[in-house]
């Protein structure tokens, strides 16, 4: 398994290098500045004098604005091109969530959430396309889980400046302080070249995106994406969202303890990415996520009912080694499946509009914990979500191996499609 994971971790030039860390710092600063308010809603509750189930809510306007933010964003990037929406998109977010840090009150503070949910959605799907269109096919999955992972390393950095800034300058300071690595973000972006792939699709495809968009397989395959999405989401925010305050309001353990929980478990969540995402290159997509899925299972049970820090810790750890290891294949298996021309809309739609029907996640863990426990509020929604995941995967289809900007459709049979050297180790698969 190593062998595969340095075999597609090696050997990117220096325009797949930049493009892949723009895109990985873009997504490690929207995961940063959205787990700051899962960090300390409760302390903004007690601030604003609002209840904890209201609070939670920040995070589901954030949620329900981020399909605004990828239908924009993304037939702007199909378009024009990856870079300069991703650049004018980085800016508006950093802007905002700088912003929220002068927040007079839970409504003001409510409204940026709201703005930076449209430029969190627009992030995600026009990184990945860019990051992605680069790195060659045989190294796809690796990648992908790398990138994806930036997600959990943005989690992990706001659970450190929780640590070291908030006990000095409150919740405020945290906002204030996400300008800085944002903007290194942009810095590094505008270092990257356009997409070639993105550039081939423009001069290959001439009919309109609303045309291919309404051909009965592509919109099918959208509605499929949604559910798949759907379920992740679940799955993703029901296992992280809540547990903070779990450990905190539900156990009685030291904000301190439930911060070194949330860093081991992110370290868990950065390494099930690459790992997974890298192996889904020689047995499949679907087939990675589906054992992900099966493995999380039985470890529900003492990820919500443990009772110790050390079990605690453990528990958690191999609960987000199995769920971001499933997530880290996602970059790669939306992009393959995507038509090229509307590349820049399709995977990040599809993933956000999944977001804001998981957006009531939160609030719901938070009502069910307050009518009957944390660990019964845990149960009863990450358990079903694992089994919705694997159906749901299970049901569809996978284009690995594809090539980018080919106007090769992604239903194209596997002898359609060059093999993948035996780095890769695998064959494409439908």
């Amino acid at each position: 398994m190593l062998n595969t994971v340095w075999q597609q971790a090696r050997g990117l030039n220096g325009d797949q290098r930049n493009a892949f860390i723009a895109a990985y710092l873009g997504w490690t600063m929207d995961a940063f500045d959205y787990f700051l308010v899962v960090l300390v809603y409760s302390e903004i509750a007690d601030d604003f004098h609002v209840s904890l189930t209201d609070m939670a809510f920040l995070t589901t306007v954030t949620l329900i604005m981020r399909p605004v933010g990828a239908f924009v964003f993304g037939l702007w990037a199909d378009k024009r091109g990856r870079r300069t929406p991703l650049m004018v998109d980085v800016l508006f977010y950093s802007v905002v969530g700088f912003a929220c840090a002068f927040a007079p009150n839970y409504a003001v503070l409510l409204v940026l959430r709201l703005l930076y949910g449209i430029g969190m959605g627009g992030e995600w799907g026009l990184g990945a396309a860019l990051a992605l269109e680069k790195i060659p096919a045989e190294k796809r999955g690796f990648w992908s889980g790398m990138l994806q992972g930036g997600y959990s390393f943005g989690y992990l950095l706001a659970a450190l400046a929780f640590l070291f800034i908030e006990p000095a300058f409150g919740w405020r300071g945290l906002f204030a302080f996400s300008l800085i690595p944002a903007l290194v973000a942009l810095f590094v972006r505008s270092r990257v070249g356009e997409s070639e792939a993105w550039k081939e699709s423009v001069k290959a495809n001439t009919t309109p995106a609303r045309k291919i968009f309404r051909n009965p397989v592509v919109l099918k395959r959208f509605v499929y994406l949604v559910l798949l999405m759907t379920a992740f989401n679940l799955m993703s925010h029901g296992t992280q969202d809540v547990y903070p305050t779990f450990v905190k309001k539900g156990l009685g353990m030291t904000p301190t303890t439930a911060i070194w929980i949330a860093i081991v478990y992110n370290i868990g969540a950065m390494i099930g990415g690459p790992l997974l995402g890298a192996y889904s290159e020689r047995i499949g997509r679907r087939r990675m996520i589906v054992i992900a899925g099966i493995v999380a299972l039985p470890i529900v049970p003492f990820f919500a009912l443990s009772r110790t820090a050390g079990l605690l810790a453990l528990s958690s750890f191999l609960m987000q080694l199995c769920v971001q290891g499933a997530w880290g294949v996602i970059p790669a298996h939306l992009n393959e499946l995507s038509p090229d021309a509307i590349r820049g809309f399709y995977p990040g739609v599809t993933y956000q509009l999944g977001n804001c029907i998981a957006a009531l996640n939160l609030p719901l863990q938070e009502s069910l914990a307050g009518h009957y426990s944390y660990p019964t509020a845990l149960i009863v929604t990450v358990a079903p979500t694992l089994v919705l995941m694997i159906v749901l995967t299970l049901l569809g289809k996978e284009a690995r191996g594809r090539r980018f900007g080919a106007d090769e459709p992604p239903d194209a049979p596997p002898a359609a499609r060059p093999a993948p050297p035996a780095a890769g180790g695998a064959q494409a698969a439908t």
